[in-house]
Formats: C-alpha cells, sequence, structure tokens
C-alpha cells in the first residue's frame, strides 16, 4: 500500500498547480464546510495536515463509525453537509453502519474512501493487502457513488455528490478517493459558490402558495406539523413567523423534537401529549413542513387523524416531489426547500392579514402546562433511590429540569428514550438523536460531533448533557477520550440497571414473568464513573434523584466532561415505560 504513495510534495521553488487535496477542500469550504472527521491513513494525511492548517476543525475519532456518526451530527446542527473519511479496505467496512444509518436518517453526509491506486486494483492478483472493492459494498447505502479517477474530474464529482446528497430527500453520498491521485496538481479557475452549480432556496409555485393561504385563513382549528427538517434546515425562525400568522399548535413529530424559540409553550408531541391528541383530532387543516409523514406519524391518515378526517386539508411543504401523495392524499403540494416556501407562505397569509386564535389554542397551552406538572409530580411519588433503586421517571424528570440553557440535548438508548419523550421537563432548541433507524450507541459520537460542528460553525462553545443507558453508552465509550481531548462541556448521564431494558420487556409480555430472559442481562459489575475517570473525564455516583441537579450544576461548574453513574430500577425500566402502547402503534405491521 505504502509503496503507491507519492512520499513528498514537490518543491515550493517548481512551477505547480493545485494538488487534488487542497482543491477537495477548496470545494467544501464553498458550501461553509470547515470540520472533518475521520482516522487518516496514508490516502489522506496531506488533506487532513491541510485542513488543520487552514484553520479547519479535525476529529480524529476511535472507530470509524464515530466518525461517520459524528458527521452526521454536524450536518443536523449546522444545517449543511458534513465530511467524513474512511480508511481504504477496513476503515471503509467500519464506517458502513454509520453510512446506513445516516441513509435512513436523511443525514447529507459526504463520505471519501481511501482506495488502492488503480493499476493495483485492476491487476490479476491474489493476497492483496487491505484491499476490497468498496463501491459495490456501498452503493446500495448511499444516494450517490462515484470515484475520482481522473485529477480533472474533481470539481465535478464532488459537487455531483453535495448536489444530490442535498437534494430531494437529503443522504449520505460516497466518492471514492485512489492513491493515484492524491497529489496529481490542476489548473483550475476559483470554485463556484453553491448556487451557481445546484438549487439552492428552491420556492413552491406562487398559485399553489396563494391557495394554501386561503385555505389556512379559513381554517378553525389549522395545526403545524413540524418534521425533524425544520431543525436540521435551521428554519425556526421562519416557522415562528408562520406559527405565529397562524395562531395555532404545533405539533412535533417524533423526530422533530428540538423546540423552536418562542413557540415553546405552545409546541406538543405528537401522540405523548394530551393536547397534541385532541389537537390533531379538532384540526381541519394539516400544514406539513419538513417530515416524511411515517410510521411514528401514522401518515397522517390513521390513529388520532381519522377522526375529521374528511373535513381536514392538508398542505404539504416537501423537497422531494416523488414523495408527495404517497402516504396520504394531499391537498396543496408545497413543492421547495422549506427555507424558502415557508417565508412564502407567510408573505401571503400577512396580505391576507393572518388570522385570529381559537380559543382552543390558550386551553391547549393551559393543559399542557398541567400535563408537564402533574408527570413531575408523577415522578417525584416514584422510589428515589433512598429505600430502593431509583425510578426511570426520576431519574429523566431530575436530570433534565437541570438542563443548561441554551444547550445541546443528546438522546441515546431505548428504554430510557421512551421516558424522556413523556418526562422531559427540558425544551431546548437543539435535539440530537436516532429515531428513523434506532440505532442505538449513537449518542456518544452524536455528542461530540454536534458540539464540535456547532463550536466551528459559531465560534462560541455550548453545554452538552447526553441522556443515555448504559447498554448504549458501552457501543463507542471509546469516544470518551474524544470528549476529553477537546475539552467539551459535556454531562453524560447513564441510567444503569445492567440489561437490554427494551428487550427485558419483550420477554415479559411475550412469555410472562419467571421466564428465562436468554441474552439481555450483563454484569453488574461496571462502573461508569470509574470508566471516565479512566479516560480523563470525571466522574460522579449519585444513588439519590436529589442528588441529580446538584451533581450537574458542579459537573458544568468544574467544566470538560463528566459522567454520572446512576442505578435505576430494572424492573420499572423494562414494565413501566409511560405511553409504550402509542410507541407500539409504530410498529403496526400491515394495519397502517
Amino acid at each position: 500500500m505504502y509503496d503507491d504513495q507519492p512520499q513528498a510534495e514537490a518543491p515550493a521553488t517548481a512551477t505547480r498547480g493545485t494538488p487534488v487535496y487542497k482543491r477537495i477542500l477548496d470545494l467544501f469550504e464553498a458550501e461553509g464546510i470547515r470540520t472533518l472527521f475521520g482516522i487518516p491513513d496514508p490516502n489522506f494525511v496531506h488533506l487532513f495536515l491541510e485542513a488543520e492548517t487552514r484553520g479547519w476543525t479535525v476529529v480524529s475519532p476511535h472507530h470509524e463509525a464515530s466518525a461517520g456518526h459524528m458527521a452526521a451530527a454536524a450536518a443536523r446542527i449546522t444545517g449543511k453537509p458534513a465530511l467524513c473519511i474512511g480508511t481504504l479496505g477496513p476503515g471503509m467496512a467500519n464506517l458502513m453502519p454509520a453510512i446506513q444509518c445516516a441513509k435512513v436518517e436523511n443525514d447529507p453526509i459526504i463520505i471519501m474512501g481511501g482506495q488502492r491506486a488503480r493499476i493495483t486494483e485492476r491487476r490479476v492478483r491474489r493476497g492483496r493487502i487491505q484491499f476490497v472493492r468498496q463501491e459495490p459494498m456501498i452503493e446500495d447505502s448511499v444516494k450517490f457513488s462515484s470515484s475520482i479517477e481522473y485529477a480533472d474530474q474533481t470539481d465535478e464529482i464532488v459537487r455531483e455528490a453535495i448536489r444530490v446528497a442535498l437534494s430531494g430527500t437529503p443522504g449520505p453520498a460516497y466518492i471514492e478517493f485512489p492513491a493515484h491521485i492524491i497529489l496529481e496538481e490542476l489548473d483550475l479557475p476559483p470554485v463556484l459558490p453553491p448556487h451557481l452549480y445546484r438549487l439552492t432556496m428552491q420556492g413552491a409555485d406562487g398559485d399553489r402558495v396563494a391557495e394554501a393561504a386561503e385555505i389556512i385563513r379559513n381554517a378553525r382549528n389549522p395545526v403545524l406539523l413540524v418534521g425533524h427538517g425544520v431543525h436540521t434546515s435551521k428554519s425556526g425562525a421562519a416557522v415562528r413567523e408562520l406559527a405565529e400568522l397562524m395562531q395555532c399548535p404545533v405539533i412535533q413529530t417524533s423526530g422533530g423534537t428540538s423546540f423552536i424559540e418562542g413557540l415553546e409553550d405552545r409546541t406538543f408531541p405528537y401522540g405523548f401529549s394530551e393536547a397534541s391528541i385532541d389537537a390533531v383530532v379538532e384540526s381541519d387543516c394539516c400544514v406539513a413542513l419538513a417530515t416524511e409523514l411515517g410510521e411514528p406519524s401514522h401518515y397522517g391518515r390513521w390513529r388520532h387523524w381519522v377522526d375529521n378526517e374528511a373535513n381536514r386539508k392538508w398542505i404539504y411543504v416537501q423537497q422531494d416531489p416523488t414523495a408527495i401523495g404517497v402516504n396520504r392524499p394531499i391537498d396543496v403540494p408545497l413543492v421547495g426547500d422549506v427555507r424558502a416556501v415557508v417565508p412564502q407562505l407567510s408573505r401571503a397569509l400577512k396580505a391576507l392579514g393572518g388570522r385570529q386564535a381559537a380559543p382552543s389554542l390558550s386551553e391547549y397551552i393551559q393543559r399542557d402546562a398541567r400535563q408537564l406538572e402533574e408527570l413531575a409530580e408523577d415522578a417525584a411519588s416514584r422510589p428515589d433511590g433512598s429505600a430502593s433503586k431509583m425510578h426511570t421517571s426520576q431519574f429523566v424528570t431530575e436530570a433534565t429540569k437541570a438542563f443548561p440553557k441554551d444547550g445541546i440535548l443528546i438522546r441515546d438508548g431505548g428504554a430510557t428514550v421512551i421516558f424522556q419523550w413523556t418526562y422531559s421537563q427540558a425544551k431546548p432548541r437543539d435535539v440530537i438523536w436516532n429515531q428513523n433507524y434506532g440505532h442505538i450507541g449513537t449518542g456518544l459520537p452524536y455528542a461530540t460531533g454536534a458540539m464540535l460542528a456547532d463550536q466551528a460553525a459559531t465560534g462560541r462553545q455550548r453545554p452538552g448533557m447526553l441522556l443515555t443507558s448504559d447498554s448504549s453508552f458501552l457501543f463507542h465509550v471509546g469516544e470518551l477520550e474524544v470528549a476529553v481531548r477537546k475539552n467539551l462541556p459535556l454531562v453524560i448521564l447513564v441510567g444503569v440497571d445492567f440489561q437490554w431494558g427494551l428487550e427485558v420487556g419483550v420477554y415479559k409480555r411475550t412469555f410472562g414473568h419467571g421466564t428465562r430472559e436468554t441474552g439481555v442481562h450483563w454484569s453488574d459489575k461496571v462502573r461508569f464513573d470509574k470508566i471516565a475517570e479512566g479516560f480523563g473525564a470525571a466522574g460522579e455516583y449519585v444513588e439519590k434523584a436529589a442528588d441529580i441537579g446538584p451533581a450537574i450544576a458542579r459537573a458544568y461548574a468544574r467544566g470538560g466532561c463528566t459522567v454520572i453513574h446512576v442505578p435505576i430500577d430494572p424492573a420499572a425500566n423494562s414494565e413501566e415505560m409511560p405511553n409504550y402502547n402509542e410507541f407500539r402503534t409504530w410498529y403496526a405491521e400491515g394495519t397502517q
């Protein structure tokens, strides 16, 4: 492998163009990308060194899958595509779980994979070192796959990867980077800005916008259904203006769980809030923004949507025209980028004078606030760790009460996440978690990737809180070193029951109590606070609910990364998940 690599650049005095690896960085910089994730091999050492020299944030994790998850979180927090790399052969194989996750989660990450020089690949030989044909392995898991075979293809391939990754429903793209072109030089004009080579801020048809505004204006009980894409496109401010003109409830999909500043009190999680259910049932107009209208939303036509279906109009803002009408009929499709279409809709509605709020809006707001208070009271009535293991609702309630203002919340786990949907007392503006794919173990890479990319983009360091479970945290625990190395103000609360909580619950519901629960329990000797100390982070062991808030306060005051080990009740975590019947309706095989 190493014999194929040029070992030094040309002397500084020589006449030369731009090396391919520098041009690649130029192209990504034109998109506002200045963060790079991956473990460099000989294919990428030149690119990594140059990126750091230019002031990029360069992050090397301890597993390539983590690099992919970090890039996915970076794309979500910045609203831009993100770049990660994989070493040829095993590095790309390690990246595959993250690539598949990014595909299902609609994350526009650009993966660059190293590869042997084509002369080596194309020879009829056996026993080649660190080699496998990578494109056939990856092409079914990405939206676009290509290879820079010749230096002068660099611009067109990088641009096409970005163009396809961001078009329609976003997703990952793959660029192969063979060893023979790394230091080849190019004599090219300056890079193009994005709007000159791809669609940006695409608006919707004006007549359809006007039609939608009339429907909203005449509706008695409209709702906004806000999907994950609203947050990944950083469209919160535009959606707030529309919501204020519509004077309506904002319903979160299961993927769109971030709260928009200024709309916190009128925002309700679909299916997990009483107000959300009543608002949906009573609605006669639904404006769906940047959502797939998937199973967790019951396709917009099943369960809570059934009542009043005959009287409800649907307005769908969706960038991918092939998604229109697939999961349910749509009255007014607004095809375009949510960042452009929502302001169009606001302008049209403003020209009509907006609309007055229905009396039900204030009622929903009051009911939801009461429900949140009642949930906190309910949690407080459960075991707090004084006499017996802490109830998971106590763990979630006390942790989220101490969530820092302007923080980034990261979720991971199975049962503990279900408790978070119901009992969380925080209304964060940025929530990063794995919703569509259900790929646990992403929490720590998501946290580091989101926090570092946010800092690189804004120049300020925001606090992060990762709420996770022991089983999930162990997937990529090695990335604690990255959080320590980068001195991230990250507090990780680990709910510890030494089992796969959701799977234990499945055994109990399937076979009843007392049956063997094969393969879902593990050693009770693990101490995550001690593991943290071994990585150079701070560690705390907290048994009582009342001590969680003070431990979090100490962690943020201390700075850096802290892991808080919180023992929780295994039985409660596997048997008493709130709204579990609602969650199970997502998997209503053949009935939706």
